[in-house]
This record gives C-alpha cells, sequence and structure tokens, in this order.
C-alpha cells in the first residue's frame, strides 16, 4: 500500500471497526500472529510493517520517529480511514503516541505496550540502571558495525535473550524476524532508527521537547512488571501533558502481545479506558 513517500506492507484479517497493530523493533508484524485472531470477530485488524521493517520500503531516511508517524497517517488516508483504534509494541506504542499528538482527530483511543511516553521526565537518569541491557542500542547505531553485526544470528539471540524473548520464541519464530533484518537495506534502517533517537531524539526529549504539546487522545500505557528495559519509574511525568491517560502493570516482560496474548487482546477490545 502506498502511504506517501514509501510503500508499506500491511497485513489485514476480519472485517468490522479498524484497529491498527504497530510493531516494534527487531520485529514486523509477526508479533501480532496471537493477538490477530482474538480480535477480527468484530474489527478489521491491520498490521503494517513499519518503514524499514518487515516487507516495507527501506529507503536511506534519517528514521526519525515523526517520519514513521507521518507514514502512519499516510497510511490511513490510503486506505480511507476517517478514525481507528491505535495499537503499538516497543516503539510501535512511542510513534503510537506521535500519531496521537499529530493527529487527535484519526484515534479512537492509543494503547502502548512496553515503551516509555514523550514526556518522560528524566529519560537518562531513568535508564541509568538498565544501560547493561540497552548496550545494544550504541552497536545497533553504529555506521557500518551495526548494520554489520545484524548479519549474525547470535547478535540477534543475544538481544532476544536479554529481553526475554528467547523464553517465549520457537527457533523458526525468531527467525521470522532475523531472517528479514538480515537484509542490508533493513539492517541499514534499523541502524538509523537508533543512531537519530540517540544522537537527536533522546537529547531532545531529555530537554523537554514535547512538553507543549498535549495528549487528547484516551489512552492506556500498559508495561510488564518483570519488563527488563521499561519499568514502573520510567513512565512517571505524563499527568500534567495528558487529558485521559492511565498506566498498568501486568504480568509478563518486554514482549507481551507474545508472552500474554490474552490478556493483550482482552485490553486491546476494552479500549483506553
Amino acid at each position: 500500500m502506498q502511504a506517501g513517500a514509501v510503500r508499506l506492507h500491511v497485513a489485514e484479517a476480519g472485517a468490522g471497526d479498524p484497529i491498527v497493530l504497530l510493531h516494534g523493533w527487531p520485529q514486523h508484524w509477526y508479533c501480532w500472529r496471537r493477538i490477530i485472531p482474538r480480535l477480527v470477530g468484530e474489527h478489521r485488524v491491520l498490521c503494517p510493517d513499519l518503514r524499514g521493517s518487515g516487507w516495507s520500503d527501506a529507503p536511506r531516511s534519517s528514521y526519525a520517529k515523526n517520519e514513521l508517524a507521518d507514514d502512519v497517517i499516510a497510511l490511513l488516508d490510503a486506505l480511507e480511514l476517517d478514525r481507528v483504534r491505535l495499537v503499538g509494541h516497543d516503539w510501535g506504542g512511542f510513534i503510537g503516541f506521535l500519531v496521537a499528538l499529530r493527529a487527535p482527530e484519526r484515534i479512537r483511543d492509543l494503547i502502548a505496550f512496553s515503551i516509555v511516553h514523550p514526556w518522560a521526565s528524566r529519560p537518562r537518569t531513568a535508564m541509568l540502571p538498565r544501560l547493561p541491557l540497552l548496550a545494544y542500542q550504541p552497536l545497533v547505531a553504529t555506521p557500518f558495525l551495526g548494520p554489520l553485526a545484524q548479519r549474525f544470528p547470535p547478535f540477534y539471540d543475544a538481544i532476544f535473550a536479554l529481553a526475554g524473548g528467547s523464553r517465549i520464541w520457537s527457533a523458526e519464530e525468531r527467525d521470522v524476524f532475523t531472517d528479514v533484518l538480515r537484509d542490508p537495506a533493513r539492517a541499514e534502517a534499523a541502524s538509523r532508527l537508533y543512531r537519530t533517537f540517540l544522537l537527536r531524539e533522546l537529547p531532545a526529549i531529555a530537554r523537554g521537547s514535547y512538553a507543549r504539546q498535549r495528549l487528547t487522545v484516551p489512552t492506556r500505557l500498559v508495561i510488564g512488571r518483570s519488563d527488563p528495559v521499561v519499568t514502573a519509574t520510567s513512565v512517571h511525568g505524563f499527568e500534567a501533558h495528558a487529558d485521559d491517560m492511565s498506566v498498568e502493570l501486568i504480568d509478563g516482560g518486554h514482549f507481551l502481545p507474545e508472552e500474554r496474548p490474552g490478556a493483550v487482546a482482552a485490553r486491546i477490545l476494552a479500549g483506553a479506558n
């Protein structure tokens, strides 16, 4: 599906009120495979691969998160969807926040899983205890070295193991994600995704770049109690910037759509309220 300047691959099932599911890294639409069957009874479920991921275009762009959010809005236009329920996991959750800020009239409600929000008051301080778990980010972001590292299966095994994915995926399921990411264009896209974040976006968030933007879309942020990356202490600071947002802790780790599909689907069906 052509979405503005890029062509996005979209997995689709069901009919009814539309729900758009946005994946994180290092994954693509397939991360929702255990959620889709639980939603299709009453909903049209659309799972796009974000720019640079899965089978979508992977141009040599900045991979700024606002750029990816604009892709999602352009996709809604292309699909002629006036208003949708938006769900995101990991980077997909952060991009969901940006879509809701940029085009609130298009979003009925937002549910974000396993990610911080744009008003994290002290993102660098909050990350300090988890720096060993986040060491992959500067590696992925490094020109040449980052794309090169992604060609080797042990690199992904280490990342998935850190976040608990090795407990919930078979080797075949892991390869569905890693095989696509070994493509040079997608490895470069991942490198730019993190390079832009570490060099530009994270410092901007620390300076309060979203402080003047208000979230008016009903929103629920859901994180796993045993998530090694995103914790309850890292999601403070939204209260002054959101009209109707709540944070919920549930049992589970980082990859909640696959580890706790029943709980995730139940929260999607219940909405943000």
